[in-house]
């Protein structure tokens, strides 16, 4: 997995206008968190579906950030907590042990036109 580090409002702004083109994945991250690091790794076990991007956010050095992205996108701040981010809104979210990349997956598909 390649993850894109996410530590600045202008990389928040950058993510939030390609995700009109590309889903964006967030992982928020606690660095001292067991859980957390837990999912991380079972994310990095999977296959990576290739039609989006995976941001990682360090919550304890970017606070001020993920406060911001909670707000940005209208969800509660949870850690470990992943937010998948289409035409610059958040389809879905979760946290802790409920991450999975085959739910990842799903959001990350291209809607399908009639």
């Amino acid at each position: 997995m390649n993850w894109i580090e996410l530590g600045t409002e202008q990389e928040l702004l950058k993510l939030t206008e390609k995700s009109f083109t590309q889903p964006q994945a967030i992982f928020k991250h606690s660095t001292t968190c067991g859980t957390s690091f837990h999912v991380k790794m079972m994310l990095e076990d999977e296959v990576t579906p290739e039609n989006i991007d995976f941001h990682y956010l360090d919550l304890l050095a970017n606070r001020p950030l993920s406060n911001k992205i909670a707000t940005q996108f209208n969800v509660h701040h949870e850690s470990p907590q992943i937010l998948i981010i289409k035409d610059g809104k958040c389809v879905y979210h979760t946290s802790h042990l409920a991450i999975r990349m085959e739910k990842i997956s799903q959001f990350a598909k291209p809607e399908l036109s009639l």
